[in-house]
Order: structure tokens, then sequence, then C-alpha cells
């Protein structure tokens, strides 16, 4: 039987990234020590937990039923760990941390600058680490604490994982300003006889646009898909293709005389945004004033939505 005196308590930190990891070369990147090091302490927890932890599989390494039961107490256990061991309290002033994020291209262009400069302007020393991932993954990574912060729509609440509304959202479209009339918009009919382009990172999903227009018996036709939003404006100009996305992210383009966005000619539902971080890091008072950072960004961002569609 081990006693914890006996413990090499460095050997839980180097756990913790081989199970996030589930890859030894880069479990050594993400604690910055040697590969030979990083097999050399899997060995010492093999036989300080009797189990073999990970295994050869299809695609790499797989963690052990053992290894998973693990993932969670050893997580819970090590952040308690380093809350107790960090400073008393946040000052943001003075602080100096890094804090990771996953958000889809939308989610970087509508929340990430507003929450950047109220970082950057209580809070200097503060890095903030973006990624992009589809919901399942970001859903995933939050829950296996790889990511502090999810942003995004969310269908699913995995237990132990905490959710918050942001801010609600639309629909809108986009098309090149010289093909529509002076009233700036398509009717039902003439927004189905033009091809679309579509923005899906999974293009197995069925689309709320598809969905809202088939309940009428419609159907679009796609000559294009694409997983991030940032390109599909590019792809309209000069063309007569129409671009179906969320509302927010066209606001720069409403003030742009080469575009005319309007509502959708079919009745489609609208979604909320949400962050969805883990339960574990209630307590830490840093993890707070980064969520408290990120409502009163999305909170101003909200009322100052100015976008004037037209219908």
């Amino acid at each position: 039987m081990n006693t914890l005196r006996h413990v090499d308590l460095n050997l839980l930190v180097v756990l913790e990234a081989l199970l996030a990891e589930r890859h030894i070369s880069r479990a050594a990147l993400r604690l910055q020590l040697s590969q030979p090091a990083v097999s050399h302490a899997l060995g010492r927890l093999r036989q300080l937990l009797d189990d073999p932890l990970l295994v050869r599989g299809q695609g790499g390494l797989v963690l052990t039923q053992r290894a998973h039961e693990l993932a969670e107490p050893l997580a819970e256990a090590l952040a308690q760990v380093r809350i107790l061991l960090g400073p008393s309290g946040f000052q943001p002033a003075t602080a100096r941390r890094s804090f990771r994020l996953a958000m889809s291209d939308y989610g970087a262009m509508v929340v990430l600058p507003p929450l950047l400069r109220a970082v950057r302007k209580a809070a200097p020393g503060i890095e903030l680490v973006v990624s992009q991932a589809s919901r399942e993954g970001m859903t995933a990574q939050v829950s296996d604490g790889e990511v502090d912060l999810a942003i995004g729509v969310f269908a699913h609440q995995p237990e132990g994982v905490r959710m918050a509304a942001l801010f609600d959202d639309g629909y809108a479209c986009v098309v090149d300003a010289a093909t529509v009339r002076d009233h700036g918009r398509l009717d039902p009919v003439a927004y189905l006889a033009r091809s679309h382009v579509l923005v899906a990172s999974d293009r197995d999903r069925v689309d709320p646009v598809d969905a809202a227009i088939a309940k009428q018996g419609g159907r679009r036709k796609i000559a294009c898909v694409v997983p991030h939003w940032s390109v599909a404006p590019a792809l309209i100009a000069g063309t007569n293709l129409v671009l179906t996305t969320a509302r927010r992210s066209l606001a720069a383009l409403e003030q742009d005389p080469r575009f005319a966005v309007f509502e959708p000619p079919y009745p489609v539902p609208g979604f909320t945004v949400s962050a969805l971080w883990n339960g574990r890091n209630d307590a830490d008072p840093g993890h707070s004033w980064l969520r408290e950072r990120l409502l009163a960004a999305c909170s101003g961002a909200q009322a100052d939505e100015s976008i004037s569609l037209r219908g």
C-alpha cells in the first residue's frame, strides 16, 4: 500500500498531462519536459498505481479503465492544490496568468474583441489563448480541463460543467448589393432561386436554416460549404450567392454599401450563446474574475448592438 509521504506528487502533474494528451510527446511539450523524462514518469506511475494507464490502440494510446476512473478525481485534487498554493485572492493589475478559451470564429469576432479590451484594461499581465473546436469538442475539452472557458451554442451540459447564458442572436442574410433592387432584400421565391454559401464545420449536422425552410416545403441550393465564417463575405462579393448566418457577425457588413443585409424570408428560430466552464474552477478567484469580465463584455456588446435589418 502506498502512503502519501512516499509518493512524489510531481507524478500526479505528469499523469494529468498524460490523461489529457494521450500522447507522450505532447504531454512532454505541455509540461516543458523531455520525452524520456515523461516516459520514465509514466513507468513510475504504472508501478505506483499497478495499472498500465495508457495502452496501444487504434490510432495511438488509449486510456485503461483505471485511467478513466482517475481522471476526474485527479483533476479535482490538483485544482484544489493549485488554489491552495496560489496567491490569496486575485489582483488583476499585477496578475500573471494564462487562460485557455475555446470558441468558433463567430465567437472570436463577436465576443473576443470586447472581452480582450476589458481584460487588457484591468489586467495587462493576463494572456488569453484561444483555440477552435466543434461544440462537442469544446464540451469535452471543458470536461477534461483542457480549456478554462468555452463559448458557443451548446445543447448538452455534462455533469460537473457549469453553463451561463451570454446573449441571444438570430439569423440574417447578406448578398452583393448590386444584385438586389432598391428594397435590398429577397422574397422567398427569389431566395430559393439563388445558390447559397453555407458555413458549417460539420456538414452532417442539420442546419437550422435548412430545417426552417424544409418546414415550409422549400430547399436551398448549396454552392459552397466553408468551415469558417470569416471567408464567407468574400465569396458573396461580385456574385449572386446568398449567405444566411448569425446576425451579429454581419454588423460590420451592414455599414458596407457593397452588401445588402436583411431578414431571412423564412422564419428561423434564434439561439443562445453561452459560456461553459468546469465546476472545479468555481472557487478559483482568477477564473471567477474572468467569467465576470466575460459576462460584462457580452452585456455591453448586446447593449451596443445597432444592426438594423431590412424586413
